[in-house]
């Protein structure tokens, strides 16, 4: 079974370009360790030279990739948090996420009834919960 468009796969790596770079620096880093903390033999520079030279090439290449592939915008845009239940810790306890992409829409979770409220923008001023009409912030001007 192979996975939904724009998803990666178990055992598919979807951060070549980031393992790529963090493999250039552990290069770059081990072989000036190795120039560094063990004198100055033959053995030491034949050793370190190709790894760090390795490293080096592995961040040029790692630096110029493209960026990954884009999440499909449709599994972004129908994506809607868990509906749970907050303990109260000296208030009610709620949950907010906002989208970073357009359109902006923000979910707000009552944690004490476990209602999903969603509205378009970013976080209001003031919040109180439609279901259990509890104040879960107010945000004074100041």
């Amino acid at each position: 079974m192979t996975p939904p468009s724009g998803l990666v796969g178990v055992g598919e790596s979807g951060h070549k370009r980031l393992n790529i770079v963090l493999s250039a620096w552990a290069c770059i880093a081990v072989g000036s360790a190795i120039v560094l903390y063990s004198g100055s033999s033959p053995f030491a520079l034949a050793l370190a030279a190709p790894v760090s030279i390795a490293g080096a090439v592995l961040l040029v290449i790692g630096i110029g990739m493209d960026d990954e592939t884009p999440v499909d915008e449709q599994i972004i845009g129908s994506w809607e948090p868990e509906s749970d239940i907050m303990p109260d810790a000296g208030g009610p306890m709620y949950r907010i996420d906002t989208t970073l992409v357009e359109p902006i829409r923000t979910s707000i979770l009552c944690g004490r009834c476990g209602n999903i409220h969603w509205q378009e923008g970013g976080r209001p001023q003031l919040f109180v919960c439609p279901i259990c009409e509890v104040e879960l912030w107010s945000d004074e001007e100041e």
